[in-house]
């Protein structure tokens, strides 16, 4: 089994390299792929070193699995060149996420659509990862009307040059700006680019890719997403109405029993989740379950997860561990 990480030194990447580690994948060859400029470089893999290779020479070395972070443009341009070698692409940017010949995919909640036929399926967007894996149960029970979401997303979203900009800031000096204005002791109500409809790319995401995710389009969908001054981690405040009625001590239930969903909801105890408290691990926290008293069967959630594993690097493996469990590779 050889697996090629593409972008293995940037910041998703580097956290790939990390959690593959963990999982204990049964690679017989690491293939790390970089820019040409960090070709040749070294980077070491369970005490081992290995050398960061070019896309070009990757392809030649015809991986069974590779895992795509290095940006749409890129995605756009090589995903198919791997395809074309019979390489499975598991693709972390945007680039595929929202074509309809490619799965959109969170395995816990629809690993079933793929088939071995699929060489480019997409890794959904960071912040609809952890909604959807917190609504699939709870949609599949009261079925989903509508959602109004608001995120509160950490730096690390944007990039090493976003964490740069904050760490800059806390020591009081000066340097690149990764934003329009400072982040630290602040709140910036843009999280990627604005599009002609007033919404930013990033909102539109969370708009879109659920209703793929889930298969259904029935429900409607509105988002405001926001960067704060948080190194690590995405928080989401949830309204969502549904169809029917529901029980809290029942949501509670369902959302406990939900693999990879950690309930954290004891007001008394002021225990709810919090990104310093969801860093570096892969599930997704849920908590301030309540009820929304001004609309019937509405619900109010905050979720909670950290954005560069179940976020990005985590799902991705953990697709490469669904084809490779079910013979899909």
């Amino acid at each position: 089994m050889k697996i090629a990480v593409v972008g293995a030194t940037g910041m998703v990447g580097t956290v790939m390299l990390r959690v593959l580690e963990e999982r204990n994948l049964p690679i017989t060859e690491l293939i790390p792929v970089a820019s040409e400029k960090s070709a040749g470089k070294k980077l070491t893999y369970k005490g081992k070193e290995y050398t960061i290779v070019t896309l070009e020479q990757a392809i030649a070395l015809k991986p069974q699995i590779a895992l795509f972070s290095a940006g749409g443009e890129t995605s756009l341009v090589w995903a198919p060149k791997f395809a074309a070698v019979g390489t499975k692409v598991i693709d972390n940017s945007s680039a595929w996420r929202m074509d309809p010949d490619k799965k959109l995919v969170v395995p816990e909640i629809n690993g079933d659509v793929l088939t071995k036929d699929d060489y480019i399926i997409a890794n959904p967007n960071c912040s609809t990862i952890q909604l959807v894996m917190v609504l699939a149960p709870l949609h599949s029970k009261y079925n989903m009307k509508r959602l109004v979401i608001s995120t509160y997303q950490s730096v690390s979203g944007t990039g090493v040059k976003a964490v740069q900009q904050l760490a800059n800031e806390e020591a009081g000096i000066e340097g690149e700006m990764a934003y329009h204005y400072k982040i630290g002791r602040n709140a910036i109500p843009q999280c990627d680019v604005f599009l002609e409809n007033g919404y930013t790319k990033e909102e539109m995401k969370l708009v879109k890719e659920p209703k793929k995710i889930l298969r259904d389009d029935s429900f409607s969908v509105t988002a405001t997403a926001v960067r704060i001054p948080t190194a690590g981690g995405h928080s989401e405040a949830v309204n969502v109405q549904f169809e029917n009625d529901f029980d809290l001590a029942e949501v509670r239930q369902i959302l406990s029993k939900t693999p990879g969903v950690i309930v954290q909801d004891d007001l008394a105890n002021h225990i709810y989740p919090m990104p310093i408290t969801a860093n570096d691990k892969d599930e997704v926290f849920v908590g301030r379950i309540r009820r929304d008293e001004s609309q019937e069967n509405t619900l109010n959630l905050w979720i909670v997860a950290d954005n560069l594993r179940k976020g990005a690097a985590t799902n991705t493996i953990q697709i490469a561990e669904y084809l490779i469990a079910h013979n899909l590779v």
